[in-house]
């Protein structure tokens, strides 16, 4: 009973201790999986905090699972972004665990947005999820199915961790 006790309180200590955006010098490391039509990938970011809301970072995408009637080549399966973000967990205050962080983001295929939340459950490991759109196409032509991939509305999620 004392061993469950204390098991009990050293998880409820280092849940009261886990925060999700600390601020500047935060390092977020995420990786999970990435979903939008036509193909499902794998998706890695790193950002790192350089204000108290403000943190910039990278985040690449290979689609890994791509519809047989598309023929992507690798630049079409790849996508690099540099980003920036507003984390703004502490603003809406819904839980220190909990980070929601609007952003912009410029990559190789066009300028876009995204919308990204996630949750600690330990000071260094946690779930998010992510959902990004393009608002301008480098292409302005009319697109190939190919070229489709990562210019249109991507959803990841995956697991998140302070570095």
């Amino acid at each position: 009973m004392k061993k469950l006790i204390l098991i009990a309180s050293l998880l409820t200590v280092s849940l009261i201790n886990a925060q999700a955006f600390k601020g500047n010098g935060d390092d977020k490391f995420q990786i999970g999986a990435s979903f939008q039509d036509n193909a499902t990938g794998i998706n890695a970011s790193y950002d790192v905090g350089v204000g108290e809301n403000i943190s910039l970072g990278l985040s690449s995408s290979y689609a890994l699972n791509v519809n047989e009637a598309i023929d992507a080549k690798f630049q079409d399966r790849f996508d690099l972004k540099a980003r920036f973000n507003a984390n703004l967990g502490n603003v809406v205050n819904i839980d220190e665990n909990f980070d929601i962080y609007p952003g912009l983001d410029v990559s190789l295929k066009n300028f876009g947005g995204h919308l990204g939340m996630r949750y600690f459950f330990t000071d260094g490991f946690g779930i998010f999820t992510e959902l990004s759109t393009p608002f301008a196409k480098f292409n302005t032509d009319t697109l190939t199915p190919a070229e489709t991939l990562y210019n249109q509305f991507t959803v990841n999620f995956g697991a998140t961790f302070n570095l």
